[in-house]
């Protein structure tokens, strides 16, 4: 007689597909936007008239030339922790979008540890900042998912849009940063900004797609079926009841 087998209809025998994303990680994701538009806005108010966020950088904030330059550095280094913790926890997403995401942050946090003196930045805050400018323009390319998704924005089509607009506006701001135009520091925070929350739309549309795709009708009938299968070659190779055709209660001959 042949051992005793799993039912592939028992629950517990299948296997249980945790979060895409787990809570903290959503909660970092959404931290690291707000603490870099709260940064810039309580520095803002705390610099001195002649200080023009239209014009001048967030760098500037942190800058030993900014007032309480400690609040902007603070931000900086908090934002940089949530992209690496986010990155970290971002489990749905690729190694790749991953470890570019912590890249991000690393490349945050060395702005903060570099910071721009008051006769201009040096070679290495300019080196961190344009690294944050590349990763993420082109992170949203190694969050697309070929497989079949409920979310438009994980999609190849919707991450390629993404990736274009970040591409515009990584652009625009490298123009407005090699001109220097009276509009670098408007540019500056509307694509930091922008881009700072698309790990928050990421992790959202994971954590929602999720448990549609384990509860779609095709992915149950295909578990069906399978379970059907294998109750039929159970009972073609071992006589013990469990086929198609067997009854409970009913003697086999």
């Amino acid at each position: 007689m042949a051992a005793a087998q799993p039912s592939p209809a028992d629950p517990s025998a299948l296997p249980r597909a945790g979060p895409p994303v787990p809570g903290w990680a959503v909660g970092t994701a959404l931290l690291a936007p707000v603490v870099l538009v709260g940064g810039w806005l309580i520095a803002d108010a705390l610099q001195p008239a002649a200080y023009s966020p239209m014009r001048q950088t967030m760098s500037v904030l942190a800058g030993q030339a900014g007032t309480d330059r400690w609040v902007m550095t603070a931000a900086l280094l908090l934002v940089g922790s949530c992209q690496i913790a986010t990155g970290a926890g971002l489990t749905g997403v690729g190694m790749p979008a991953r470890i570019l995401l912590i890249l991000t942050g690393v490349s945050t946090v060395g702005i903060a540890a570099t910071p721009e003196p008051a006769t201009g930045p040096t070679l290495r805050h300019l080196v961190f900042a344009a690294s944050c400018v590349v990763t993420t323009a082109i992170w949203p390319v190694l969050v697309a998912r070929r497989a079949p998704t409920q979310s438009w924005i994980l999609s190849v089509c919707g991450c390629a849009a993404v990736t274009v607009i970040f591409a515009g506006l990584s652009c625009w701001l490298l123009v407005a940063a090699r001109d220097g135009g009276g509009d670098l520091g408007m540019v500056e925070r509307l694509t930091s900004a922008v881009q700072g929350m698309f790990p928050l739309v990421v992790a959202l549309a994971l954590r929602q797609t999720a448990p549609e795709a384990r509860s779609r009708p095709g992915a149950v009938a295909d578990r069906e079926r399978r379970t059907h299968g294998v109750r039929s070659r159970l009972y073609v190779s071992t006589g013990q009841p469990g086929g198609p055709d067997s009854q409970p209660g009913r003697r086999q001959g």
